[in-house]
């Protein structure tokens, strides 16, 4: 690890993802078996439903649009918003005008279904609040098929929430309307079946986007985190967050072990708190050195960049981890790019490996997804755990 005030530069060939043909001509019949082995073992030691997520389920409606739809709304090309009253015809005219497709979205809960996807079944369990209505059971069931657990709180009174996807060519925005997903309650996570889950777990992720619907809860979440040694990360999803829910943010802060955000994320923080900067490494530094309330753990801080590196600061510490490319005829969607990043770190994470392993996985995990329609994992996986 560098010294305070440098940084360091990983290789990308070592965290390049490696190809089949890389890992036979590299791995010997005597040590290849060991390394299975020892992998195995890692994962049968882990815990079913070690990693426990908690934001706001949403029924993605994507679509690719021209940027006069984006005019009509007022909307930016690469953003994420909530919705306003000015915005909410834009899902009848994604589903009138467009060639639409669904997904089960929200980024918490990509984040996890990402994660999962790296993860030994049973490894990752879901909350938040859904409608009685056959989005719902949309949502469930898209889970469910990717082994994510959900125990979503079913609000009756109102519908499940949706996010428009508004694709133009590699950029996309996101507008969501929380409907149902903004009602959760406390009192949910409170109830015996899902503290117990809480009690289980030894890994929690706070998607920020929470921060607009229960405080309450993510902060309870927090301090039982603190207080047992378990880990808690979060997300600062959004530029609006640090913006606009800077004091609910603030308060969290102390109990981050691990806060993930990309480059516009931190310039917003920088810009909300007064940093006299708009270095992301300088913003990393600052973030990982905030007070902390669990000291025996350092606070890790991963800021990605699209196609720049990705930047890691441990304790004013920091790292830079060029990113594999993928080449521009392959990318279709980087909706979710963002949301799979961090769930292949946490999935790296969760099974003890260690930053450049972490990094080497989300990065993986996020040039899969932006190949596919939408926040999508594909069946096959060609990836293997150091």
């Amino acid at each position: 690890m560098a010294s305070p005030g440098r940084v360091t530069r990983s290789s990308s060939k070592r965290n390049a993802p490696e190809t089949t043909s890389e890992r036979i001509l590299s791995s010997s019949s005597a040590v290849k078996p060991a390394r299975a082995k020892k992998a195995a073992s890692v994962e049968s030691m882990l815990p079913e439903y070690s990693l426990f997520g908690i934001e706001n389920p949403l029924l993605d409606i994507s679509a690719h649009v021209n940027s006069a739809l984006l005019e009509k709304y007022e909307l930016k090309a690469n953003d994420a918003i909530l919705a306003e009253e000015k915005h909410k015809g834009v899902y009848k005219d994604l589903e009138a005008d467009h060639e639409v497709w669904y997904g089960a979205g929200g980024a918490a809960q990509n984040t996890l279904r990402g994660a999962q996807w790296l993860l030994p079944p049973k490894s990752t369990v879901y909350v938040g609040a859904v409608g009685k209505d056959a989005n719902a059971e949309k949502l469930r069931s898209a889970a469910h098929s990717e082994g994510l657990r959900t125990e979503y709180m079913v609000d009756e009174t109102l519908p499940t929430g949706v996010c428009g996807v508004l694709v133009t060519g590699q950029n996309r925005s996101l507008v969501t309307d929380l409907q149902a997903a903004n009602s959760y309650k406390v009192s949910h996570l409170q109830s015996p079946e899902i503290w117990s889950l809480v009690e289980n777990a030894k890994y929690f992720y706070v998607g920020g986007f929470f921060l607009t619907v229960s405080v309450e809860s993510a902060n309870l979440i927090a301090k039982h985190a603190a207080e047992t040694g378990k880990v808690f990360a979060m997300n600062l999803s959004a530029p609006f967050i640090p913006q606009f829910f800077k004091e609910p943010l603030d308060g969290l802060a102390p109990y981050w072990d691990l806060i993930f955000g990309n480059e516009s994320e931190a310039l917003a923080y920088a810009e909300s708190h007064g940093l006299e900067t708009k270095e992301i490494v300088e913003i990393a530094k600052v973030l990982s050195k905030l007070p902390k309330v669990n000291e025996t753990r350092k606070r890790t801080v991963i800021i990605t960049q699209g196609r720049d590196p990705t930047i890691v600061a441990i304790d004013g510490e920091v790292t830079v981890f060029p990113v594999v490319e993928v080449s521009a005829d392959k990318i279709v969607d980087t909706n979710g790019a963002g949301d799979a990043f961090t769930g292949g770190y946490l999935a790296a994470y969760v099974l003890g490996k260690d930053v450049k392993e972490s990094v080497r996985a989300g990065q993986y995990v996020a040039s899969e997804v932006i190949q596919q329609s939408g926040p999508t994992y594909p069946a096959k996986k060609n990836f293997e755990f150091n």
